[in-house]
């Protein structure tokens, strides 16, 4: 049982360091308050909390794993290789892809309520 708390405590450094190094998951977390305040607010129903926290979900685990995959590619590639920004490249993509998703998931609930 104590490995399984233990790894929980591993899980919170990498949200602790993510949040701590790296601008744009910080951006995620306040866009995250913001659509969780904004939910409250309007009163949104069931359905439309499910589609905020598969958003939410998507921009933040896309951050994490891109997170893992710059340490990564900086750990087994310390000099410039253009293969290694590659890789660097497509992760970011993927983050922005999510978010862009994520917004437009936003946009589709709230635009009707602002209104």
């Amino acid at each position: 049982m104590s490995r399984f708390i233990k790894s929980f405590g591993f899980a919170l450094n990498g949200i602790v360091y993510a949040f701590k190094t790296q601008p744009n998951f910080k951006y995620h977390c306040a866009l995250t308050i913001l659509a969780v305040t904004l939910g409250w607010y309007y009163r949104l129903n069931n359905s439309e909390w499910l589609w905020i926290m598969v958003a939410v979900a998507m921009v933040l685990i896309s951050e994490l794993l891109n997170t893992a995959i710059e340490i990564l590619v900086d750990l087994v590639s310390p000099t410039y290789n253009k293969k290694a920004g590659l890789v660097k490249d497509t992760a970011a993509a993927a983050v922005l892809i999510a978010a862009i998703i994520a917004a437009a998931i936003g946009l589709i609930i709230f635009v009707p309520k602002f209104l």
